[in-house]
């Protein structure tokens, strides 16, 4: 009882990171599932959100700045999606990831320039950051706030993905994407709203993320985007439960690290661990096994 005691604030950090992670590693999973694609911009929307909200919030209201933050960071993922993604379809996947990886430093390059390479520090939103008291331990209220939140969010999403329209069209795409163009699914369409359903999830944690580690760089989306690409392998990439359970694990295996005063190699395991896993399960915790046809 004392050792969960004693742990219990990193376990509940741990939590709280891994919803966060979570949010960001469905983006990934989803962009994968429908274009075998994987979005290395995707961190730096997150970087990207975190820089917005603080801008934001120097000039308008609460109750202003997160609703536009959240705007125009979709809108920072659907553009992506226009510009680096849509004129190279037919293109070989290694120019597409070319283009990923180019829009990455882009983003990071243009966030340099506007905050001229110094750390902003993000605002501290009230009820949010406000310290609480859980079984004893003292932690700040996103601590709570984050799992619920993912959790509802999660549900939203798969209920989005099982039972409307746009959906099936996913699901469709996701399966065969030669054959759902056949059948009238207007690709481009589906393509759009999947970037967009992951820049909102990422603008979300990066509110939850940053309330908790308010420095924003430039470069501050590269380790927690990596993370969570890693949790999104680590649970089967395409799988929107195994990103969110793999993100779960790895925040909280993380912390504990922290707590036992490893931590230097905290950010060390997160990679061993998907070495291990993928050695043992090549498609992860709930990949779909892939069976070649003779």
């Amino acid at each position: 009882m004392e050792v969960l005691q004693n742990n219990l604030p990193y376990i509940l950090a741990g939590i709280s990171t891994g919803g966060q992670y979570a949010l960001i590693a469905i983006g990934y999973t989803m962009v994968y599932g429908i274009l075998r694609l994987i979005n290395f911009a995707h961190g730096d929307v997150f970087m990207a959100a975190g820089l917005i909200m603080i801008y934001c919030y120097t000039v308008m209201p609460l109750y202003v700045s997160i609703p536009l933050t959240i705007l125009l960071t979709v809108f920072i993922g659907f553009s992506i999606e226009r510009i680096a993604y849509k004129p190279l379809r037919t293109a070989p996947r290694m120019s597409i990831m070319i283009s990923a990886i180019g829009m990455s430093y882009l983003l990071q390059n243009l966030a340099l320039y506007v905050t001229g390479g110094l750390t902003k520090y993000y605002p501290s939103i009230p009820w949010i950051s406000t310290p609480v008291q859980v079984f004893g331990a003292m932690t700040k209220r996103v601590t709570i706030i984050t799992p619920i939140l993912t959790i509802v969010l999660v549900i939203g999403l798969v209920h989005l993905i099982r039972h409307t329209k746009i959906g099936m069209a996913m699901r469709a795409v996701s399966k065969d994407f030669d054959t759902a163009q056949l059948m009238g699914i207007r690709i481009d369409a589906v393509i759009s709203m999947t970037f967009i359903i992951g820049s909102f999830l990422a603008a979300v944690g990066s509110i939850l993320f940053f309330s908790n580690y308010t420095g924003v760089t430039p470069t501050v989306g590269g380790m927690p985007g990596l993370k969570a690409f890693v949790a999104a392998v680590f649970g089967g990439i395409g799988s929107i439960p195994g990103a969110v359970i793999g993100a779960f694990l790895i925040g909280i295996c993380e912390n504990l690290i922290k707590g036992i005063g490893w931590t230097t190699f905290s950010d060390a395991f997160t990679f061993v661990l998907l070495i291990v896993v993928l050695m043992f399960m090549p498609t992860g915790l709930f990949g779909e096994k892939v069976t070649d046809k003779v």
